[in-house]
């Protein structure tokens, strides 16, 4: 899949259902959602670039990260919001009986996921989850959280553990182990479909105002990422567009 640099991130030129009907169709690939906190990140830490850009699918999920690639490229790239990638992949998945496992979160979060996506999606093939308590993305590899998981043959491997220790986790895991699964790092997603979040509506994430509404909910826990992180973003880019 094609890709250009933003910041210092190969990020990809593409679509949802770009990247849905590749998941559906692809085995043993790497996607990750890229938002202006992860082009930050990897911007400031060569180890995190160096394992971002090896995923197979960079995807733009954030309105700047987008805005940014458009601007810079004039490519007319729009966002692959993560959500809809979800959705879509599942929708588009059930009549080839695609399976689907989750890791990470909590218990009470994907047991809501699994009923409300059940309801939604009759016939949807959920062959298991796993909510590992906390720790470091290399615990979690060890084989006693991920062996049931990788010896399933699984279409797709959702995994939501937050940036960047699911990217961390899921470049980890291609490097233990041989999966023959599709893996895909989906952030807060689990949340938004389990309800236990509520997820800024289309008009304010497509006029780049997402940020805000998340940043209401969880103002400690996102405070440095959208106040500082995207005054970064704004300083990086403007950088790179002055270079180009």
């Amino acid at each position: 899949m094609k890709s250009v640099m933003v910041l210092k991130t190969e990020i990809s030129t593409t679509t949802v259902e770009e990247v849905s009907n590749f998941l559906v169709n692809s085995k043993t690939k790497t996607v990750a959602i890229c938002n202006a906190n992860t082009l930050v990140r990897s911007y400031q830490s060569s180890k995190i670039q160096e394992k971002i850009n090896s995923f197979d699918i960079k995807a733009p999920d954030g309105f700047p990260v987008a805005k940014a690639s458009k601007i810079l490229y004039k490519n007319n790239q729009k966002r692959v919001d993560g959500y809809k990638v979800f959705h879509e992949t599942i929708k588009n998945g059930l009549n080839s009986n695609l399976s689907h496992y989750f890791f990470g979160s909590s218990e009470k979060i994907v047991s809501k996921m699994i009923k409300k996506l059940e309801e939604e999606y009759s016939g949807i093939n959920i062959v298991g989850y796993k909510c590992p308590p906390i720790m470091t993305y290399e615990e979690l590899c060890e084989k006693e959280f991920v062996d049931n998981m990788i010896n399933q043959n699984i279409d797709i491997i959702w995994v939501s553990l937050g940036f960047p220790k699911q990217e961390e986790f899921i470049f980890m895991l291609k490097e233990k182990y041989n999966i023959y699964s599709n893996i895909v790092g989906v952030g807060a997603v689990f949340e938004w479909v389990a309800g236990t979040k509520i997820k800024a509506p289309e008009w304010i994430a497509n006029i780049g105002f997402e940020w805000i509404f998340r940043l209401f909910q969880e103002p400690k826990r996102l405070f440095r990422r959208y106040l500082i992180d995207n005054f970064l973003f704004i300083i990086y880019f403007i950088k790179q567009y002055i270079s180009k």
